[in-house]
């Protein structure tokens, strides 16, 4: 799944060790779902939206062969 957290930190001047620690995940977690290796469960979702003060839906694009 493609996502904005790489583009909505560098506007935040938030590094991958301080958002990781934020969210209690190690930073490897976050250059992954960053690159899109890996999908974060709903729960870390909703915890990264907070974290920037957007909705699910707009740091997370979902494609039509996300949904497949």
């Amino acid at each position: 799944m493609k996502n904005r957290i790489k583009e909505l930190r560098k506007v935040q001047s938030i590094s991958q060790e301080k958002m990781a620690m934020k969210l209690k995940v190690s930073r490897q977690t976050i250059i992954s779902i960053e690159k899109g290796k890996y999908n974060p469960s709903l729960p870390l979702a909703m915890q990264i939206a907070r974290l920037f003060n957007r909705t699910v839906e707009e740091v997370f694009i979902l494609d039509e062969e996300d949904m497949e």
